[in-house]
């Protein structure tokens, strides 16, 4: 009897297939267009010192901002109240202009920029809304929600999914404490700050050149 019990386990052991871990890895195709790059390189800079002139003045007139019908630039500066300093525009457009991008796969090359590279280069058989990406290398995984917990693992750029239930525990956690409850594609769990990590429907900005200069054609979230 116990040697038909190891057997059986044996079988059932044998097909059991570990999960495989998926990564989306940086990439910036930006320098494929010179005159992007110098574009990019001189916005970068006018964000960095808060600069709402500079902005406003690449802005499209007919610039996405949301998917309920958001659009403009009058739209643009009540959404995002951009002559203050304070304005969470810095940061989060910060956040997206500084990580890289792709060029829009379905558009002429040179034609359609999207940054961040999660956005663009997000796997297309992984749902977009319960996956998340580990934005940065060496990241921590804590078995708690504490940078005093243990450190499980280093995660570099895995692609992981994310308790986000507000209704449990680790939801309310995410929404409140900063942390996220989160699982490899491979099974490693544990708990990582949220600003390690990006979802591809997070703050992207589209830029397209239009009568010989580029123009930020959209900064959106979500689907």
């Amino acid at each position: 009897m116990k040697a038909l019990i190891v057997l059986l386990l044996a079988i059932g052991l044998a097909g059991v297939v570990p999960g495989q871990e998926r990564y989306v890895k940086p990439v910036d195709e930006a320098a494929e267009d010179a005159s992007f790059l110098a574009f990019r390189n001189k916005l970068t800079a006018a964000a960095e010192r808060k600069d709402a002139a500079f902005i406003l003045s690449i802005l499209d007139p007919k610039i996405s901002l949301s998917f309920g019908g958001d659009s403009g630039i009058a739209d643009f500066k009540r959404i995002w109240k951009i002559n203050s300093k304070n304005s969470p525009f810095w940061k989060e457009f910060l956040t997206v202009i500084k990580n890289g991008g792709t060029w829009w796969k379905e558009k002429p090359a040179g034609k359609l920029f999207y940054a961040p590279y999660t956005f663009n280069s997000f796997p297309e058989d992984l749902d977009a809304f319960t996956h998340e990406v580990v934005f940065g290398s060496n990241v921590n995984l804590r078995a708690g929600p504490s940078t005093d917990s243990r450190v499980i693992a280093q995660l570099s750029y895995n692609l992981v999914t994310a308790e986000t239930d507000p209704e449990t525990e680790a939801g309310k956690i995410r929404e409140t404490r900063g942390w996220s409850k989160v699982k490899t594609l491979g099974g490693i769990s544990g708990w990582i700050k949220n600003e390690f990590l990006r979802s591809p429907i997070d703050y992207r900005a589209g830029f397209e050149k239009k009568r010989g200069a580029w123009k930020m054609v959209a900064f959106i979230a979500g689907d």
